[in-house]
């Protein structure tokens, strides 16, 4: 068995290609990157794909028997048609199945809306394409918050529009390892996975933090409004709109759904202090 990983010199495709090394071995995982040498430290055979290149696609896909979509990081209106392509190409291979990493998230009200839409009709997308399927709806990382906490400390707080919202925060290991086993064990075939941790408030995360760094953040809970403009102002208007409707979701309660993790990956998720411990001492 053959099992391909798109995107994989990103941090998301690492960590699943990780994790499958250790499931079936190095021998069996094929990683695709659209600039190959970035993913030559992961140690398995890797071939060039770009999501925009259907002829590369095609030649990265031969003689592959699983493929691991990992949703494009380009603007919405465009990674439809790039996922497509990658679904043509696993057709004309013969490929049995595919994984898709999608999202959790509200396709409507927010800023984040667009994002969320194009990752749901890759879905569709997919659940037409006639091949085997498994779609996996990523919570949000943890890691951005963790990557962020020399510039809270510098601010003395955590500041963003999620409210009292809850979150169940995930992390790229975790989501690794569910997506090796929703990928290698065809039980999953035909479902679709909320890959979510414990729902926590952005005041949880900020005790946790405090807690597990040593930290004395205090949460500072801002408007849609003034968050959304403070973020356009230090990102630009495109990312700083998207970061201020992911926080406008969690608000409105866009994230607080049903976790299918344990189902997904055979074990609970872990809690997120075990998240933050596993990041501090990686």
């Amino acid at each position: 068995m053959k099992i391909a990983v798109t995107s994989a010199s990103g941090q998301l495709g690492a960590a699943i290609t990780k994790a499958l090394i250790n499931e079936i071995g190095k021998e069996n995982v094929i990683a695709i990157a659209r600039t190959p040498q970035k993913a030559e430290h992961l140690g398995v055979e890797v071939r060039n794909g770009d999501y925009n290149n259907t002829d590369e696609l095609t030649m990265a896909l031969k003689g592959i028997d699983k493929v691991l979509l990992v949703s494009g990081m380009d603007e919405p209106s465009k990674r439809i048609q790039q996922h497509r392509n990658v679904i043509e190409a696993a057709k004309q291979n013969g490929v049995e199945k595919l994984v898709y990493t999608s999202i959790v998230g509200d396709e409507n009200g927010t800023g984040f809306n667009p994002v969320v839409k194009s990752n749901r009709q890759t879905e569709e997308d997919i659940r037409h394409s006639g091949l085997d399927y498994v779609i996996g709806r990523n919570g949000i990382y943890i890691e951005p918050d963790l990557e962020y906490i020399d510039t809270y400390v510098s601010e003395g707080e955590i500041r963003n529009c999620g409210g009292e919202g809850k979150v169940g925060y995930t992390s790229r290991p975790e989501l690794g390892f569910a997506y090796a086993k929703m990928l290698i064990e065809d039980k999953h075939n035909g479902a679709t996975y909320n890959l979510i941790g414990n729902l926590i408030s952005q005041q949880e995360l900020t005790n946790y933090i405090n807690s597990v760094f040593g930290t004395s953040l205090v949460f500072n809970s801002v408007s849609v409004e003034d968050y959304k403009n403070e973020r356009i102002k230090i990102l630009g208007e495109f990312l700083g709109t998207v970061i201020g409707g992911i926080y406008e979701g969690i608000r409105n309660g866009a994230n607080e759904v049903e976790s299918h993790y344990e189902k997904a990956a055979g074990r609970p998720h872990q809690s997120p202090e075990e998240m933050m411990l596993s990041y501090k001492n990686r």
